[in-house]
């Protein structure tokens, strides 16, 4: 499952002030809708089975070679790969190329996943054409522990014997960056950035404040290098536009958020999931430092942590953990980062249960989200401070490895801090006064 987490940030009385919008998990009939959606694009594709006269094999060639030439950086190959009647496909993988030079790949490959039926391809003396869908998967150098996986619908033709791509349309779930334009690349001690149209001493800056957040994370996390190696990836676009194409996604769903991540949840047990985190040149550029700090820092919490956040691990924890990670060490008071939930404290409006999923939804009242954020993180800190902060990650570890939600909360606060959840609730409640008062 694919997730994908952001956080918002608006300037209100006093300064700038954060909140939280994320994950938004896509359902499991969102996934389905759009595999049906991809299944009836490949009118009458199947699944490989059998060597059908080697035809398949001789597809799969023909994307072996393609990705090779690009491996190699060898453009001649790479276009030779490319239907030389396809004129404006061969001008954009031409392009396309040109973009990739700066992006350090450990590895490109496409797998045929799915083939569809043959048709003759008009004027070329007994030629075919077939719609296929393909799977690539690419490592950066030194930053992915497994492969970044997606999905892509291609058109091969063949010509006097032989197969080439000629028309290529990227799935649901967004194209990739270079795609968009010539990649910048800065690497940083501990983070690599990549950019497109954006100047090489804004990206230097980003990876300076990535470089931070990495370690502050790392010292509340305490994760091992299999589970998170201590590296992240960050992705800058050109525009709030260009990001949302890339999350293949609604403008709207990210106008106000400063970055967001995406990665697989609960990682391939494998190695470190393969994360990205995508900045919103736009929000991201009306903060502060330290605005951008939390920011960058939140959203690393979340790369860190993702092999160990499942399913069974609820909102408010997976995102009070990033607030308490991002906060930790900066001196800020309760009322400080918290100011909705003070406001509502003051009113008399002391929440009374822990924010469900919903209540972290992109749709709603701002303040009502926010509020949400704050209560997640409010438990989060309340765990660290009464209990510990080795107790902290050791309840967050215990809800992940749960494997279903139903009991996962109630089975970590019993095996881990020895409470009962209405026990737990209670003790939040009263914290949550202790810190903000009620009016």
């Amino acid at each position: 499952m694919r997730d994908v987490t952001g956080r918002w940030w608006r300037s209100g009385r006093g300064g700038t002030r954060a909140g939280s919008r994320g994950p938004a998990r896509r359902a499991a009939c969102g996934l389905a809708a759009a595999l049906l959606a991809l299944q009836a694009a490949l009118t009458g594709c199947s699944a490989l089975s059998g060597d059908d006269g080697g035809r398949d094999r001789a597809l799969q060639g023909a994307l072996d070679r393609w990705a090779a030439a690009l491996r190699d950086r060898d453009e001649n190959a790479f276009l030779a790969a490319v239907d030389p009647a396809a004129d404006a496909y061969r001008a954009e993988q031409r392009r396309v190329f040109a973009n990739l030079a700066a992006v350090p790949l450990a590895a490109w490959d496409y797998r045929l996943v799915r083939t569809g039926g043959f048709a003759p391809e008009r004027g070329d003396g007994g030629g075919r054409r077939v719609a296929a869908e393909a799977e690539l998967r690419y490592r950066l150098a030194g930053y992915d522990g497994v492969p970044v996986t997606t999905r892509t619908r291609l058109t091969l033709v063949e010509r006097g014997g032989r197969w080439y791509v000629a028309a290529e349309t990227a799935p649901r779930g967004g194209g990739q960056l270079w795609q968009q334009g010539p990649v910048t690349v800065v690497r940083g001690e501990r983070s690599l950035v990549l950019g497109v149209g954006q100047d090489r001493e804004r990206l230097r800056a980003l990876a300076d404040l990535a470089d931070k957040a990495v370690p502050a994370v790392g010292a509340a996390w305490h994760a091992g290098p299999r589970e998170w190696p201590g590296r992240v990836v960050v992705e800058m676009p050109a525009s709030l536009e260009r990001m949302a194409a890339l999350l293949d996604s609604p403008v709207s769903n990210y106008r106000g958020i400063a970055a967001v991540t995406t990665g697989e949840a609960g990682g391939t047990g494998a190695a470190a999931p393969a994360d990205r985190i995508i900045v919103n040149p736009e929000a991201y550029g009306v903060l502060g430092e330290f605005g951008r700090r939390i920011v960058l820092t939140h959203e690393t919490a979340h790369v860190a942590t993702r092999a160990r956040t499942t399913k069974a691990t609820p909102l408010w924890l997976s995102e009070g953990f990033a607030d308490w990670a991002a906060y930790r060490g900066t001196g800020r008071t309760a009322r400080q980062a918290a100011p909705e939930l003070a406001r509502a404290a003051a009113a008399g409006a002391l929440p009374r249960e822990l924010p469900g999923d919903p209540d972290f939804g992109f749709a709603g009242e701002a303040g009502k989200l926010a509020r949400a954020y704050e209560e997640g993180w409010l438990a989060c800190r309340l765990i660290a401070e009464r209990w510990s902060e080795e107790k902290l990650v050791a309840f967050y570890r215990a809800v992940g490895a749960h494997g279903h939600r139903d009991g996962a909360v109630e089975t970590a606060l019993r095996n881990v801090l020895g409470i009962s959840p209405a026990e737990f609730t209670e003790r939040w409640r009263t914290y949550v006064t202790e810190q903000l008062g009620s009016g």
